[in-house]
């Protein structure tokens, strides 16, 4: 597992810092839907077991703050640019069907999505810029998103800081890191899967 988006490389090279900055970025601005945030808890988790990162009470309070003010802020870019913020050409980077994709769970799941999308990659990222362009009550959705915050960020951590203390998982570091990474994708899998299957066949 090498390259920039490695979670291990990115935590060597930035730190606690660059670990809140990149949760606060995949959790609150369109550009950050690419980012490893799952992999990057988890392995943040592993490296506090082996005492290479700060403590974890350290990582418990600051992951989640992280990952709610970025909630916030995606929540005001929706809020303020409205649907002109999904009303654009595909890129490279932006794709039409990740707000469809979005859009579907939405609609599927109501308020709960600010709490599940926390869990699923590249919707965690467009649900809530939407919950803003759809004007969803603020303290609703702030509630929904301290809850979903805590628990993923902080779930996600804590099982990589259970799993770093045991032997097995400490002497393969990157074979679970890229397991978790796979876990991750399935659910993106399984609603492509699914908005596939209900598609208009016309």
């Amino acid at each position: 597992m090498g390259g920039f988006l490695d979670p291990t490389n990115l935590i060597n090279t930035f730190g606690l810092i660059g670990i809140m900055a990149i949760l606060f970025a995949e959790t609150g601005l369109l550009v950050g839907f690419f980012l490893p945030g799952d992999s990057l808890l988890f392995t943040a988790g592993l490296l506090a077991a082996g005492g290479l990162i700060a403590p974890l009470w350290v990582l418990l309070v600051l992951l989640p703050l992280a990952a709610t003010a970025g909630n916030l802020v995606g929540y005001w870019i929706g809020r303020k640019a409205g649907p002109a913020v999904f009303n654009r050409p595909d890129s490279r980077l932006f794709k039409a069907e990740y707000v469809a994709r979005s859009q579907a769970f939405f609609d599927r799941n109501g308020a709960r999505t600010i709490l599940l999308a926390r869990f699923v990659p590249i919707v965690r990222t467009f649900a809530t810029v939407m919950a803003g362009a759809s004007r969803m009550d603020l303290r609703r959705y702030a509630i929904y998103s301290v809850i979903g915050g805590i628990a993923w960020a902080a779930g996600v951590t804590l099982l990589g800081f259970w799993l770093g203390q045991v032997a097995v998982v400490r002497d393969h570091v990157e074979l679970f890191v890229l397991g978790i990474v796979v876990l991750s994708l399935v659910p993106v899998a399984v609603e492509a899967l699914r908005a596939r299957r209900t598609r208009p066949t016309a």
